[in-house]
């Protein structure tokens, strides 16, 4: 798109065009082209909490242009400063971020991929609710991502594991967990009624609560904090006791009853939220999550 549009602007007429509409034309590219990098930059980035970081970075930057074209020397300096120093911490917090734009940028996908519409089922709630039964009676620990709505990519997490494409049922969870088992380090991954992949390496989360967490946990943390359209079930190793995270909130300590309760009154609120939303509805809610009024 930049360089077509570059491309364009270089085959207009200007000698035939006044110096006032060239300053305007330009201007007009200009706006354009930053807003055509926001918006990729965000469709990177919308599904994780350091959006907030991005749009505080973006207020820096206009706050920057308005006091510099206002002519206010000294708060030009110093936001001007403000905005190195954000770049610079932005560059290190956002790596994977960075790259995986970097990558979107490199293959020609100027607006990232669309993300493809996932189900989470009863049927499969059922299968795992069933598999963390009996690994919770064994004390087995286990980690159980779950997709909820839309598909997970494997630049989700921090190592994407390895795949099985497995049909998905207790029998196949409960020997992956098992102590003697190559797979039963990390999290599997569950799309739908389907293993997709083993040994997934997820995010932790930073967060510290009034109780001691687990890698396994942390993990769940880490990943629902980042991601809003998954789960994550937790058995520990330890004491057997069942937990679930959802959007950054771990609910604890829980019986097999009372998850497989809130799993499918999690697919019930997500399967009414999701049937068949127009373009215009889902555009709204892409920038209503990007930025909204408050």
């Amino acid at each position: 798109m930049i360089v077509l549009t570059l491309g364009l602007l270089g085959t207009l007429p200007w000698p035939l065009v006044s110096s006032e509409t060239q300053a305007r034309l330009k201007m007009l590219v200009d706006v354009v082209l930053v807003l055509a990098l926001t918006y990729t930059i965000l469709r990177v980035i919308a599904e994780r909490r350091t959006l907030w970081m991005v749009r505080g970075f973006i207020f820096l930057i206009f706050a920057a242009s308005l006091s510099r074209a206002l002519e206010l020397n000294f708060l030009t300096f110093v936001l001007n400063n403000l905005v190195v120093g954000s770049a610079v911490a932005l560059a290190v917090i956002l790596q994977s971020e960075i790259r995986i734009f970097l990558e979107q940028l490199g293959r020609g996908q100027f607006f990232g991929q669309p993300r493809i519409e996932s189900t989470l089922t009863n049927d499969a709630v059922d299968l795992v609710v069933a598999a963390v039964k009996e690994l919770s009676q064994d004390r087995t620990g286990a980690l159980i991502l779950l997709e909820t709505h839309t598909q997970l990519s494997p630049q989700d997490f921090t190592h994407a594991g390895i795949p099985l494409q497995a049909r998905l049922s207790p029998e196949l969870i409960t020997s992956i967990f098992q102590v003697n088992s190559p797979l039963h380090d990390g999290a599997i991954w569950v799309r739908g009624s389907e293993v997709v992949a083993a040994k997934l390496i997820l995010p932790l989360s930073e967060r510290t609560g009034p109780w001691q967490l687990g890698t396994r946990h942390r993990a769940a943390l880490g990943i629902t904090e980042r991601i809003s359209h998954c789960v994550c079930v937790v058995v520990s190793e330890e004491t057997g006791s069942i937990s679930l995270a959802v959007k950054g909130d771990l609910q604890r300590p829980l019986t097999s009853s009372k998850l497989g309760e809130l799993l499918r009154q999690y697919v019930q609120e997500e399967t009414a939220g999701t049937s068949k939303p127009s373009q215009r509805h889902r555009s709204l809610k892409f920038w209503k999550m990007v930025w909204p009024l408050r």
